[in-house]
Parts: structure tokens; C-alpha cells; sequence
């Protein structure tokens, strides 16, 4: 059995993602949250790094000791917080003390963090260096175990960088559509892990959800996000309506057993694990969602 076909067996249809920053708990909320997460059935969860928060690698070493069964993925290892060696280095080192039980998500992040280094936002110049210099680690020294390593990738270059530079893709913010768009530019032999978010309530519910997006992405200028949905077909007025349309496909809305079909819709579109965070307001209310969501899309 290969890496990628391992890791499809191990992570299994869904998973649960969590917020890193500005929710981001103290470590032992953190733990307690990726226990209860567990119990409930699910097989992955998900959490990156942000500005002011704390070290991923860290944080997942402890949560990876403290919480058995569980894979842990990485939704991202910021590239501007760490060289790419050191990434490659602290990947083989938690997969090493926890064989099958970590994904490396590595991105590029977002020029407004590029600023803060005085550095020129080139996301796929940048990306292509830094996974040279964690191959190039890899080579040197290879892992004890092996790990799989997956991209945040939206465009279609990443994505195409994602195909050819390691074992995936973790797209996020994106609407289901982008599934398929995703999984043609991949092919079938990568992995294709996308982030979509979840609310159990109404579309107007869902509507208010997707104006806070759009707000964020524009505030903190994530042109990835806006441009990702512009490719897919979407105009400036179904975002900045937004149209029924586009908050259909960007929030799977309604009730659990209406969220469980749409995550089934995401996978039958060529999705191997669909990381589930529900639009929430608190870390704790996050946790409280996906676990009642557990018995309806863990099926």
C-alpha cells in the first residue's frame, strides 16, 4: 500500500477542522476539544496557525501525546512562520513518535504576513522554493516514517504545484464546486482534502455566514479566496449579494441530515476527506456542532 493510499484508509470521509486564531483556545481546551472530537467518531482533525498564536509544531506534539486514535493535520504550517527545513524536520520528527498519526499542510499564507517580513508576495515562486528546501531535506535525511505533505491550493498553478510537488491538496473557503474543478487539475492519485463550512439553521443563517467571509477576505486582502470564487463562475454580485446560488455552494446549510447529503455530494465529487468546521462565533460552540453533527455525517 502506497503513502497516499494509507492516508485515504486512515483518515476515512470526514473529518473536523478547528480554529487557530483569533479563537484559538489554551492548550488544555485544546485537548479536551480533540478528545471529545475523537469519542464522537471523528478520524481527523484539523488546525492550523496564526499571526500571534501558538507554534503548530508544538501544539501538535502535545495534542499527538495526549489524545490517542486521531489523525492530526496540519490546515496550515504557515511558510512565513518557519524555514522549509524545519518544517520537514519537525514533520518527520511528530510522525516519527506517532507513525500514521500526522498530515503535514503546508501554505503560503497571505501577502498582509509577507509584509510583516518585508517581503515581496510571490505565493508561487515562494511555495515552489520552500518545497524544494524540504525535499532537499528529505533527500539528505529521510524521514524514519514516512508522512504525507499536502498544499493549500486554490488556483489552479498551486494546485498543479500541489500535483507534482507532493501528496496533495487542502483547498480552503472554497465553494463545493470547487471539488471537482480541484480533483481534474490533481488527478486521481493525489489527495484531495477540502475545508467547507457547515451550519446547522437556515440559508439566511448561511447568507450572514458568507457576508462575514467575504467582509474578512477583503479586509485582510486574501485575493486567493476571491479570485477562486470568480473562477468558478461567480460574479461580483453573487458575492457581494450574496446570491442564493453562491451561499448554497459555499455553506453546506440546513439540518444534519440536509448537511450529511451535501457532504456526501462534496466526496461523490472527488473529495477524499472533507474537513467539516462549522460557522460558529466561539471555539467552544465549534466543538459543540461537530459533535452533534457526528451521528449524521460519520455514517
Amino acid at each position: 500500500m502506497t503513502l497516499i493510499e494509507d492516508t485515504r484508509t486512515r483518515l476515512g470521509a470526514v473529518g473536523a477542522w478547528l480554529p487557530s486564531a483569533p479563537l484559538a483556545p489554551p492548550p488544555d481546551v485544546e485537548r479536551a476539544a480533540t478528545r471529545r472530537l475523537a469519542e464522537a467518531g471523528y478520524s481527523s482533525v484539523w488546525s492550523g496557525e496564526g499571526p500571534g498564536g501558538r507554534e503548530l509544531f508544538a501544539a501538535f506534539g502535545d495534542l499527538l501525546a495526549s489524545v490517542p486514535d486521531v489523525v492530526l493535520g496540519a490546515g496550515i504550517a504557515n511558510a512565513w512562520a518557519r524555514p522549509g527545513r524545519t518544517a520537514e524536520k519537525g514533520g518527520a520528527t511528530l510522525a516519527h513518535a506517532h507513525p500514521g498519526r500526522f498530515v503535514l499542510g503546508v501554505g503560503i499564507g497571505h501577502a498582509v504576513q509577507a509584509a510583516k517580513y518585508g517581503e515581496e508576495y510571490r505565493p508561487l515562486d515562494r511555495m515552489r522554493a520552500y518545497l524544494s528546501e524540504m525535499d532537499t531535506v528529505a533527500r539528505e535525511n529521510p524521514a524514519p516514517v514516512a508522512f504525507p505533505r499536502v498544499l493549500a491550493a486554490v488556483g489552479p498553478k498551486m494546485l498543479e504545484l500541489a500535483r507534482d510537488h507532493t501528496d496533495g491538496a487542502h483547498p480552503f473557503a472554497q465553494p463545493v464546486s470547487h471539488t471537482p474543478y480541484a480533483r481534474e487539475i490533481l488527478g486521481p492519485d493525489k489527495l484531495l482534502i477540502p475545508h467547507q463550512t457547515v451550519l446547522l439553521g437556515s440559508r439566511e443563517d448561511a447568507r450572514a455566514s458568507v457576508r462575514r467571509s467575504v467582509a474578512q477576505s477583503r479586509q485582510f486582502g486574501v485575493k486567493a479566496y476571491l479570485a477562486g470564487w470568480k473562477r468558478l463562475g461567480y460574479t461580483e454580485a453573487d458575492i457581494d449579494g450574496p446570491s442564493d446560488r453562491f451561499v448554497d455552494d459555499l455553506v453546506l446549510w440546513g439540518d444534519a441530515a440536509t448537511i450529511a447529503k451535501r457532504v456526501g455530494e462534496v466526496l461523490d465529487a472527488g473529495a477524499d476527506h472533507v474537513l467539516l468546521t462549522p460557522s460558529a462565533t466561539t471555539f467552544e460552540s465549534t466543538v459543540d456542532t461537530l459533535v452533534e453533527l457526528a451521528p449524521a455525517v460519520l455514517r
